[in-house]
C-alpha cells in the first residue's frame, strides 16, 4: 500500500479555542479510512516487538488511537480520564495548565506491577498530560515502554518533560 502524507490530512484551525492558537484537528485524518488505518498500522509496527501488555490512552482523542493499537498489539486497553469520570477506585495525578491545574485518573487496578505499557495520545503540546499519565503508570509499578503521539507541537517543548521516556511522534509542527 502506498504511504499517505498524513500531514495533508490534518486540518489547521486558527484562533480555536482562543485567539493566537493554531488548533491541529485530527478529525479530517479520522474521516479518511486509509489515513486512519495507516496511523494505527505505523504506531503498531513501531511497538510490535516490545511485548506491550497494556496501552494507556488519554481522554478523549487518545482513546481513538489507543484502542485499535491495543487491539492490534494484543494488549489490554486502559483509559485515563478527567477526575470523577471513572466508576471504581482510582489513583490521580495533577498537572499545571496556563491558568490553574487539571487532574487525571486511572483505575487503581488497571496496571499490574512489571507490565510493559505504551501511553498514547493524539498530540504532544506542553507534555503535562502525558507526564501525569506516566506518573499514574509508575505509581502502579508499570514499566513505560514508550509514549506515542500523532502530532507534536515542538515550540511548546513538551518532549522536555518526557525526557526519561522513549517518545515517538508521527508529525512535528514548528508552529503552535
Amino acid at each position: 500500500m502506498e504511504k499517505i502524507d498524513i500531514s495533508k490530512k490534518i486540518r489547521t484551525i486558527p484562533g480555536f479555542p482562543k485567539p493566537g492558537i493554531l488548533f491541529r484537528d485530527i478529525t479530517t485524518l479520522l474521516s479518511d479510512s486509509k489515513a486512519f488505518r495507516q496511523v494505527i498500522d505505523d504506531i503498531t509496527e513501531i511497538y510490535a516487538d516490545k511485548q506491550i501488555d497494556s496501552v494507556v490512552a488519554i481522554e478523549a482523542r487518545g482513546f481513538i488511537i489507543g484502542a485499535p493499537v491495543a487491539y492490534r498489539l494484543g494488549a489490554s486497553f486502559v483509559p485515563v480520564r478527567k477526575k470523577n469520570k471513572l466508576p471504581s477506585d482510582t489513583i490521580a495525578a495533577s498537572y499545571d495548565l496556563e491558568y490553574g491545574s487539571e487532574t487525571i485518573e486511572m483505575h487503581s487496578d488497571a496496571i499490574r506491577p512489571g507490565q510493559k505499557v505504551l501511553i498514547i495520545d493524539d498530540i504532544l503540546a506542553t507534555g503535562g498530560t502525558a507526564k501525569a499519565a506516566a506518573e499514574l503508570v509508575e505509581k502502579l509499578k508499570g514499566n513505560i515502554a514508550g509514549i506515542a503521539f500523532v502530532i507534536e507541537l515542538t515550540p511548546l517543548k513538551g518532549r522536555d518533560k518526557l525526557s526519561k521516556y522513549e517518545v515517538y511522534s508521527m508529525l512535528k509542527y514548528d508552529e503552535a
